[in-house]
């Protein structure tokens, strides 16, 4: 359960952030210091999950980049 929400949440939160706050910067901002603040509570402990969550904000980025594009 924990990989399929790795690999399938950041990049979503990524998404939705950005479409809330309009600045792709400030979208995945929040969404890494979302990770950061659940990394430092102990809710991620393997290394593969932080791994995957990390390739999931890249991928978000790239997602939500071509949206803003697509919006202006």
């Amino acid at each position: 359960m924990k990989l399929l929400l790795a690999i399938f949440l950041p990049a979503l939160l990524v998404v939705l952030f950005t479409r809330v706050t309009y600045s792709l910067y400030v979208g995945t901002g929040l969404t890494i210091a979302l990770f950061i603040g659940s990394i430092i509570k102990g809710y991620t402990e393997e290394w593969y999950i932080i791994l995957i969550d990390a390739i999931s904000i890249g991928i978000g980025f790239l997602y939500a980049r071509r949206m803003v594009r697509k919006f202006r």
